[in-house]
């Protein structure tokens, strides 16, 4: 048959290829209906909350906050020393429940199928925080009830999810099974929660609950004086490793443990950080999960659609792969294989760039925590900052995690198309072609450039020669130039061939940039900016301000000393009450001096040095209120100038003896 011929046939009577159809899911409904059971459990978590509300009523009677205000703060967000896992879960919950609103056809379960979907769902992201908030509540009072109750919520969450993933484990949404693997996270959450609470029953946490406030409770934990001992413990002097240039292997085993988070028991990281690590790796597991199951079943259904009919519609482009059919079905087979393969590839490897980006943020979270807690502004944010709370810090604080999972969305789905676009051009232009022997179009473009590549070659290694022979002339330890004269002439000459090679240059650094940027753009901790214009990423300048509130709020050694002034009042007292208790006059006068000389002493000197570690920590000049603050001028590097403070002191003198 000639060509003619074959293409007639092309354009009029060849059929259209037979693609498998997908498999037909039937309506499921489960046994436990989603509206009847979202109607039980909000009128469910409502008494729990009124039961919460009478209970924080009676154990606080003096508080002014009574009934359900008591309870508009169940988490402390700025206490280190609190159990993570059961905000990290109900958040972890919360995320799910966003990610199924965004893709479900009905956002909220009270109503069907409906056109205007932005509505419904603007209304479900304010109902189901509301939904699970009595899960986070029912750890808020730290007795037995609240524990109980929260175990009874838990299960009954995780028991009816359970339920209806069984009934109906196969839906029409996106996948037949995609709805059935997108809540393993969520139940997952919901598990956990169903084991922590009873755990927390048995452990009869209600006794150190009752004894005061999560402020006391929070200045009580020894974490904080941990942390001030970690401080003063001599360290290991480096110098004589120092002096030593590192091997090869050492460089990189450095590299690899800088991705390696180690934890430290006199560090904790704070709750927002926590719930800021599962969140994100809750959406790289959702987006990942949706990439995979929208394409890869449709490659599959293309690939075993594929016929005889296949070579016509090739030939209809004036692609010929092969003058036989059968060889031209397994060419495109394999083809359509090998974008499957990299599709897979590109997804697996953005998840698991995305999670070695998490490692080595948790690393830097805790170096630069720690370098504002001992006053090294300078060195975290490259420039003179005031560590103080204000309008700007408290919003980026307030809405830092959520806007690290909106980051680290958007930087899964450019990554993967990323990849995927990089892994078809190698597979498809040097892997393949190589493999094959045939279609070695780029290959025969770079062999037909020889000659503008052997130029760039030996104009490069040229200059390299010439520097490190002709141009530099080592005198005992110093070096300087030599032979200026054929410098200049060589450098003149070999303008133009270096105009040719900075374009190359330019294309390889935009290239780099790219990549660089696409890798990072989860990460909120750095600046995709230049350091002298970081302040215009708008996610580096949350993470900045986040930081703020951290560190002045939660600053660990103003904690611990506070901790040690409590400590000493309680004690002081314990003592008074003892004494009162005494039976003969004489003795308690006698005993009531005695000890009250030595708390008086032991007060003053705890006094001296809160006052001492308040006016010596840099970090902490912020807090303070204006007519006690230095100047800006005082404050080099984020410590204290002595000379203008002592100059100010003198002239604050002067001028009260004046």
């Amino acid at each position: 048959m000639d060509m003619d011929a074959i293409y007639e046939y092309e354009y009029h009577d060849y059929p259209a290829p037979t693609v498998r159809q997908p498999e037909r899911i039937p309506p499921c409904d489960p046994t436990a209906d989603d509206r009847l059971y979202h109607i039980c459990i909000s009128a469910i978590s409502l008494v729990i909350l009124m039961i919460l509300a009478i209970l924080a009523r009676r154990s606080k009677p003096g508080d002014r906050q009574r009934g359900l205000l008591s309870l508009l703060s169940p988490v402390n967000f700025l206490d280190h020393t609190q159990h993570k896992g059961l905000a990290v879960a109900v958040f972890g919950v919360l995320m799910c429940k966003l990610c199924g609103l965004v893709l479900s056809r009905s956002p909220l379960p009270f109503t069907a199928e409906v056109e205007s979907k932005q509505n419904w769902m603007i209304l479900g992201v304010f109902y189901y925080p509301a939904l699970y908030y009595p899960l986070l509540a029912c750890g808020t009072l730290h007795n037995k009830v609240g524990y109980v109750l929260g175990s009874l919520l838990s299960w009954t969450h995780f028991g009816v999810l359970v339920w209806q993933k069984i009934d109906c484990p196969k839906t029409d949404q996106v996948h037949k099974h995609f709805v059935l693997l997108s809540s393993l996270p969520q139940i997952a959450c919901l598990a956990f929660l169903s084991f922590q609470y009873p755990l927390l029953l048995f452990k009869g946490l209600n006794s150190a609950g009752s004894s005061g406030s999560s402020v006391t409770e929070d200045l009580r934990c020894s974490y904080y004086k941990e942390y001030v001992k970690s401080i003063f413990k001599k360290k290991k002097s480096a110098s004589a490793s120092a002096s030593e240039s590192p091997s090869v292997l050492q460089r990189v085993k450095d590299a690899v443990m800088s991705y390696v988070y180690t934890p430290e028991d006199a560090f904790r990281f704070p709750l927002k950080l926590a719930i800021s690590g599962v969140v994100s790796f809750i959406v790289v597991y959702q987006v990942a999960l949706l990439f995979i199951l929208i394409v890869v079943p449709e490659l599959q259904y293309i690939r075993l659609g594929v016929n005889e009919d296949i070579a016509n519609v090739l030939a209809s482009f004036r692609i010929t792969l092969s003058h036989d059919r059968q060889e031209v079905v397994r060419l495109v087979v394999h083809y359509i294989w090998s974008v499957e393969v990299c599709f897979i590839s590109a997804v697996t490897l953005s998840a698991l760039v995305n999670l070695a980006m998490f490692m080595r943020s948790m690393v830097l979270h805790r170096s630069n925590l720690k370098g504002l807690y001992r006053g090294d502004i300078y060195n975290v944010y490259n420039c003179q900052r005031s560590i103080r709370a204000s309008r700007p810090a408290l919003v980026c604080w307030m809405s830092y995690t959520s806007f690290t999972a909106a980051h680290v969305c958007i930087s899964v789905i450019m990554q993967v198309i990323v990849f995927f676009l990089g892994l078809l051009v190698v597979v498809f232009l040097v892997i393949i072609p190589i493999t094959q022997g045939q279609n070695l179009f780029l290959f025969q473009m770079m062999w037909s450039m020889w000659p503008f590549w052997l130029m760039v070659i030996l104009a490069v290694l040229i200059q390299h020669i010439t520097a490190r022979f002709c141009f530099i002339r080592k005198t005992a330890a110093t070096r300087d130039l030599d032979n200026r004269g054929s410098l200049f002439l060589l450098t003149y000459l070999l303008f133009p061939v270096n105009v040719l090679i900075g374009v190359l240059l330019a294309l390889w650094r935009l290239v780099v940039t790219a990549i660089f940027n696409i890798i990072h753009m989860g990460r909120m901790d750095i600046s995709l900016l230049n350091r002298n214009v970081e302040s215009f990423d708008p996610a580096y300048r949350c993470y900045a301000h986040y930081l703020k509130i951290e560190v002045s709020q939660s600053h660990p050694v103003m904690k611990a000393f506070c901790g040690v002034l409590l400590q000493s009042v309680e004690q002081e007292n314990a003592a008074v009450l003892k004494s009162r208790d005494a039976e003969e006059g004489i003795q308690l006068v006698q005993q009531d001096r005695k000890p009250g000389r030595v708390s008086s002493a032991k007060r003053a000197r705890g006094h001296w040095q809160l006052l001492y570690t308040l006016v010596r920590n840099p970090s902490l000049v912020g807090t303070r209120r204006p007519g006690q603050r230095p100047a800006g001028e005082s404050l080099v590097n984020g410590s204290m100038n002595r000379k203008e403070g002592s100059k100010k002191s003198s002239k604050d003198a002067a001028a009260s003896s004046n």
